[in-house]
């Protein structure tokens, strides 16, 4: 069985982002491990000499009498969406959550992280700040980053953006395996720029190579890239945008500020952020 980490801190964008996936470990059949860490302040054990190991047991206790607390409720999501028969496990840590949750990826075996995020912010930081490097670049499963106002719905169309490097042809494998169980049409995008150096023949070996599959090809030609993924996403009714972090120069210019922004509040969409091999 597949296994999904699912990092959380019981907010609201975590517990939005919990129902995305129950409804992907429906569609994969996987189990859930459910990641809370939080950090014990430091203290300097001289100053403590005689209360420093309780200072350090009231905080675990505290911490595990929230999560205890808080388990039910997400239960309680999963049995009103009749998915209560979704296994789900769980891992309280103590540490630093992106060493936690590499750690858990490991140790667990995790085939997917799937995780909320709150608005322009969290989003900048997840994909262009420390936590890029440590999760994307150093966790070698896809990652699902759902933002808070994108409620779930059945998804009916997958976007992938590529640039026909040979590499991308087995993620969009690898996608079509997880459309074909949601029966979603993947839509794939290449934004075509003035700069563009892949040619004719090489579009038209991807269009003869998966001709049997169930994906739509777009080239759009246009020197404002970010502009025309958001009209895909917009008008072409995408419901999980998915990229690759091997276009690591692309990827980076692309989730800027005022780009996640816009992607986070006015789209509203997850993007499923893959691997290559």
């Amino acid at each position: 069985m597949k296994k999904i980490l699912f990092p959380t801190d019981f907010s609201e964008a975590a517990t939005n982002a919990f129902v995305h996936a129950l409804e992907f470990a429906k569609i994969v059949k996987a189990e859930l491990i459910l990641l809370h860490t939080f950090e014990i302040p430091v203290y300097d054990s001289q100053f403590f000499p005689e209360n420093y190991a309780s200072i350090y047991s009231s905080i675990e206790l505290a911490k595990f009498e929230m999560f205890k607390d808080e388990i039910p409720k997400l239960r309680a999501i999963a049995s009103e969406r009749k998915l209560d028969d979704i296994v789900i496990k769980h891992r309280l840590m103590d540490g630093d959550l992106i060493y936690n949750l590499k750690n858990a990826v490991e140790e667990d075996q995790v085939d997917f992280v799937i995780m909320g995020t709150t608005g322009a912010s969290d989003w900048t930081k997840f994909f262009t700040g420390s936590n890029t490097n440590s999760v994307i670049s150093e966790v070698k499963v896809p990652v699902l980053c759902v933002p808070v106002d994108a409620k779930y719905k059945k998804v009916k169309t997958i976007g992938f953006t590529t640039r026909y490097r040979e590499k991308d042809k087995e993620v969009l494998r690898r996608i079509l395996k997880i459309a074909k169980k949601t029966e979603a049409k993947v839509k794939s995008l290449y934004v075509k720029t003035s700069n563009s150096d892949v040619s004719d023949a090489v579009i038209k070996e991807w269009e003869t190579e998966f001709a049997n599959e169930n994906v739509d090809f777009l080239i759009l030609p246009s020197d404002e890239v970010k502009e025309t993924i958001l009209d895909f996403i917009l008008y072409k009714d995408i419901d999980i945008l998915t990229t690759i972090t091997h276009k690591r120069s692309f990827f980076e210019s692309i989730f800027d500020s005022s780009f996640s922004k816009k992607i986070t509040k006015e789209v509203s969409v997850p993007v499923l952020v893959m691997h290559e091999n």
